[in-house]
């Protein structure tokens, strides 16, 4: 016969095999909870993003970007899109997106037209501020090429600007130091953006100019001083998607197509 203090130990044995059990089927329970909840959050993330692309792909279906919405349920994911027009003094090139690396953004000067028989219209004469970089440090920040292609399609004339924030690079590559190196920041379409490098090269008659990144990728926004607001550059167009309780935005820029012309491909340019 087992005595009381015997059946003592028993019991809290029993009880400490019961507390651990349940200890350890509650984590169990938790984790599973958890992970089912996160595959949830994956799988309804999964559906907001490709209803904010759906969106994108919707409102360049015409010429001209249009704003559309669709609807969400519980069962179906819905989305809602934006457009909106870059133009004026003040704005992000390239609608704000990053420019590659030897390759540049266009920014117009003067009002595009498709037809190639046909000269573009209204030249912009001015003071053009282009800002770059971040705050990554002078020589971790791309340098940076401004081309400027004035007079008409037919008789162009460019000019090329060269300029780069890292000292130890300008005594090899010969560049000029940014002009100002005071902070600017440039709102455009509900994106701001804060540049610590800054140029103004004066404009007389423009085209166009060529935003070209070397040495990396960068963020650029201009700033124009002149006769008449710089013209239209294109459309940003963010998309919103939803699915449950997720949330997903793209946002794009449709610009005109990159342009290609003599005058930029073989580099008649003046050095500064």
């Amino acid at each position: 016969m087992f005595c009381k203090k015997q059946n003592g130990q028993i019991l809290l044995i029993v009880m400490l095999v019961v507390i651990v059990a349940s200890t350890i089927g509650l984590s169990l329970a938790s984790r599973s909870i958890t992970s089912l909840r996160t595959s949830t959050e994956e799988a309804e993330s999964q559906k907001a993003l490709a209803a904010a692309e759906a969106g994108i792909e919707r409102a360049l279906q015409g010429s001209v970007p249009i704003a559309t919405s669709s609807n969400s349920s519980s069962n179906t994911p819905g989305y809602t899109t934006q457009v909106d027009q870059v133009f004026g003094n003040n704005f992000l090139i390239n609608g704000g997106n990053i420019i590659t690396k030897d390759e540049g953004a266009d920014l117009w000067l003067a009002t595009y037209n498709s037809d190639p028989n046909l000269n573009y219209g209204a030249p912009w004469t001015g003071d053009l501020s282009i800002y770059w970089g971040d705050s990554s440090g002078d020589c971790k920040n791309a340098a940076l090429e401004i081309i400027i292609v004035s007079g008409s399609k037919d008789d162009p004339t460019s000019e090329r600007y060269v300029f780069d924030s890292c000292d130890q690079r300008i005594l090899q590559n010969g560049f000029a130091s940014p002009q100002s190196t005071t902070p600017e920041n440039i709102v455009s379409n509900g994106i701001t953006k804060t540049f610590p490098y800054g140029v103004t090269v004066s404009v007389s008659d423009g085209l166009i100019a060529r935003v070209i990144p070397i040495y990396g990728n960068a963020y650029a926004g201009v700033i124009g001083n002149g006769d008449s607001p710089l013209p239209f550059q294109g459309y940003v167009i963010t998309s919103i998607g939803k699915s449950g309780q997720a949330n997903r935005k793209i946002t794009v820029f449709k610009g005109y197509p990159q342009t290609y012309l003599p005058y930029l491909s073989y580099g008649l340019f003046v050095a500064n």
